[in-house]
């Protein structure tokens, strides 16, 4: 039983990372229709600048913050000069995004170096306790922790606000929401930096919880984000949740008990969502 908890916990934390770069896509996605495979390259950037703020500083939630202000950046870049002209487009958008997300990892390299960073938590979030016989991580505690309250704010910001009304407006008619006087372009460009900031964040958490870094792990975890999306439904913030703890608990416990399968099971889920229900498992239609 024990072990079995463990697990749950493990998977339960990858999710959560997952969920915060997958719940970018699915904001950017479901208000501007936009396929973005630059997701990845946003992920690396915010993982390599906040530790390497996290290492200079020494502080971790500087460390953080950096990941998102680059975040920010990179999604205004993108955006603005490489999203934009390809607006209505998918083939278009998955060609030029997939290429600028290789040119992101390439300038990783250079600035950062080709080797791998070793990475750890702070003092603070480091060591675990137990309960009986379950032994809880700290950090990945703080992971699920952070996971959940970004989904409840955002809930809370759809649901509640007037900001939330404009952007669930935005998505049914955006035609209608300009003609009231709402910078619709705005809206877009705000939607897609705070996805790349999502992005970032989920960068930087996961080099502590991995404790290591590398140019190319953000194609490796974008891909996971992308079955999250497909999963949970287009477009869908609630199914990309769900989607997401269902991947990482299936990705922990069959890294446990079926090694040999635990990279092609979620490839393997995921086609099976794409057959009986390719709207996705969460999906409101």
């Amino acid at each position: 039983m024990d072990v079995l908890f463990s697990l749950a916990i493990n998977g339960l934390a990858t999710g959560m990372l997952i969920f915060l770069l997958a719940a970018g896509l699915t904001l950017i996605f479901g208000l501007m229709d936009v396929l973005n495979f630059a997701h990845g390259g946003l992920f690396i950037w915010g993982a390599y600048t906040g530790v390497w703020t996290y290492q200079m500083t020494g502080s971790f939630l500087g460390g953080i913050v950096t990941a998102i202000g680059v975040g920010l950046l990179l999604g205004l870049v993108t955006e603005r000069f490489i999203v934009r002209p390809v607006y209505g487009s998918h083939v278009q958008q998955i060609l030029i995004t997939l290429g600028f997300m290789l040119v992101l990892q390439e300038c990783i390299k250079v600035v950062f170096g080709p080797d791998q960073k070793i990475v750890s938590p702070p003092s603070y979030l480091e060591g675990s306790f137990i309960i009986g016989e379950i032994v809880f991580i700290n950090y990945r505690l703080f992971i699920i922790a952070v996971g959940f309250l970004i989904y409840f704010a955002f809930y809370y910001l759809f649901k509640k606000t007037r900001v939330g009304l404009i952007v669930r407006a935005g998505v049914m008619n955006k035609e209608m929401i300009q003609s009231l006087g709402v910078n619709i372009k705005l809206v877009f460009l705000l939607v897609f930096m705070v996805g790349a900031a999502l992005a970032a964040l989920s960068g930087m958490l996961h080099a502590a919880y991995s404790g290591v870094i590398y140019a190319e792990m953000g194609l490796e975890f974008s891909i996971l984000a992308f079955i999250v999306v497909v999963i949970g439904g287009m477009g869908n913030f609630k199914g990309s949740l769900l989607a997401a703890i269902l991947v990482g608990l299936t990705q922990a416990f069959m890294a446990y008990y079926v090694p040999a399968l635990s990279l092609a099971t979620n490839m393997l889920l995921m086609a099976i969502v794409l057959v009986f229900r390719p709207q996705g498992l969460f999906a409101l239609r």
